[in-house]
């Protein structure tokens, strides 16, 4: 299926030009803000995180964005709020994130030090989400440069550009954030750059992601530790329970076996199982758990992890039974599926898998709706971007991981377009070690994000795009 922009041939070559000639200042740029360590987490200096920002607000100041503010809410962490009028059709709002994750260990260099191996950029924060920062820097200097060039050739939209401080914190006043400044956010189209392509080379539209429920799940059998030979038999020690209630969360070919979460259709994508073995570094000689097709289990189904316990830890031991564990479960819900009928679904199970030798008690954590998104001009839009930039078919895949925030921006704009876009690929490694984004991909992210924009102006979203 071909499509097409609504943009003159002469146009789009000069935009793919003039990102050509000036990419090395993005890839600059991208390098001064890997070295901010704006980790958000509570263990590290916010000070960091307020230089992030301020590093992020001069970024867009000397794009050309002419009104740019650094906000925040009581306890929240700071955001850049950008806004520049249009003189064409629509209104685009931009959202990326400029905190981090820890560094953690295992790293080949200097995690705050970006370097350069084989055409990727490594360094935390390279690829998530400081690349989706610099895809709308990149994408609006570009735009200004031919708009000034060739002035009333290039129409532009309304741009607001909002890249948060928190996201790797899971977003915890950005409700608060969007009752307080929600009426600046408000746009036709709003496109997140954070998410990924299908495959380095080939570009995608992420239309699907999960929901989340946590919760911690608590087995007490004893008022306190008691020793082991004498009193081991008549009582199983408590992390031996918890043991055996996390074994009925699945079935025996892997399947969650929470009665009640839904299942929806996912993209019809062929994920080669050598693939995602490579991709996920499995084990040589492992079978995969679950059953359907590998975007059906990733995208479409729920999935559900223990991703810590709590108890006596080995080196520790001694010959007493636990009286009490505990277990933190993370569980990806299916789009669509109301995550508070998800957290009583597994509450009810825990209850009745639950046997009469220990009490059970589980203390719901944080809840988040995952997202699809339905197919309209805009993404159409979208689309057409990518195949220029990219000089292919763009797919549509789904993305296993949850981005609560969307669901706030939904409810915000309920009329709007969202289109979930991003530069990292199956290699960037993101929230791990090594993390790094593919500078070629780079580049054409902001080509493409400079051609949607463009396409918005010249009046894209009401016409839609012609197909041949």
């Amino acid at each position: 299926m071909t499509r097409e922009l609504p943009l003159s041939h002469d146009l789009r070559h000069a935009l793919h030009e003039g990102i050509a000639a000036t990419f090395e200042g993005v890839q600059r740029d991208l390098a001064d803000l890997v070295r901010v360590p704006s980790v958000s987490a509570a263990a590290f200096d916010p000070a960091h995180v307020t230089a992030s920002a301020r590093a992020v607000a001069a970024l867009l100041r000397d794009a050309g964005m002419p009104q740019v503010e650094i906000l925040s809410v009581p306890g929240g962490a700071p955001a850049v709020l950008a806004h520049r009028a249009g003189d064409g059709a629509g209104h685009v709002l931009l959202y990326a994130h400029h905190d981090v994750q820890p560094p953690g260990e295992g790293w080949s260099s200097d995690p705050f030090e970006p370097v350069i191996r084989e055409g990727r950029m490594y360094g935390r924060g390279a690829a998530d989400d400081k690349a989706g920062v610099m895809a709308h820097v990149g994408a609006i200097r570009a735009l200004l440069a031919q708009a000034s060039a060739a002035p009333g050739a290039l129409p532009l939209p309304a741009i607001t550009v909002f890249v948060e401080g928190e996201e790797e914190v899971g977003s915890p006043t950005f409700a608060q954030f969007l009752r307080t400044y929600g009426d600046r956010l408000a746009a036709d189209v709003v496109v997140v750059a954070d998410s990924a392509n299908w495959k380095v080379g080939i570009p995608a539209l992420t239309t699907s992601l999960r929901g989340l429920v946590d919760a911690v799940v608590q087995v007490d059998v004893l008022e306190h530790a008691v020793h082991s030979g004498m009193f081991g038999g008549p009582v199983l020690d408590a992390t031996t329970q918890l043991v055996r209630l996390l074994a009925t969360l699945h079935d025996d070919a892997g399947d969650v076996a929470v009665a009640g979460l839904d299942r929806v259709p996912t993209a019809d994508l062929d994920y080669p199982e050598d693939v995602f073995r490579q991709e996920a570094g499995v084990l040589p000689g492992l079978t995969l758990s679950g059953t359907g097709s590998l975007p059906d289990r990733l995208w479409g189904k729920s999935a559900l992890s223990i991703i810590g316990i709590d108890a006596t830890a080995v080196d520790r031991a001694s010959n007493t039974l636990a009286h009490t564990a505990r277990a933190k479960i993370s569980m990806r819900l299916a789009p669509g599926q109301d995550p508070g009928e998800a957290e009583a679904a597994l509450l009810a199970h825990l209850q009745a898998a639950a046997p009469t030798t220990c009490r059970v008690t589980l203390h719901p954590g944080e809840r988040g709706s995952g997202f699809l998104a339905p197919r309209g001009a805009a993404s159409d839009l979208a689309h057409a971007a990518f195949a220029q930039a990219w000089g292919r078919e763009s797919v549509e895949v789904g993305i296993g991981g949850s981005i609560p925030f969307i669901a706030d921006l939904v409810t915000l704009n309920p009329d709007s377009a969202i289109l979930i876009t991003g530069v990292e690929d199956p290699h960037s490694r993101a929230h791990g070690a090594d993390e790094s984004v593919h500078l070629g991909e780079l580049r054409k992210a902001v080509e493409a994000e400079a051609l949607l924009l463009a396409a918005v102006g010249a009046g894209g979203l009401s016409g839609g795009v012609p197909r041949a």
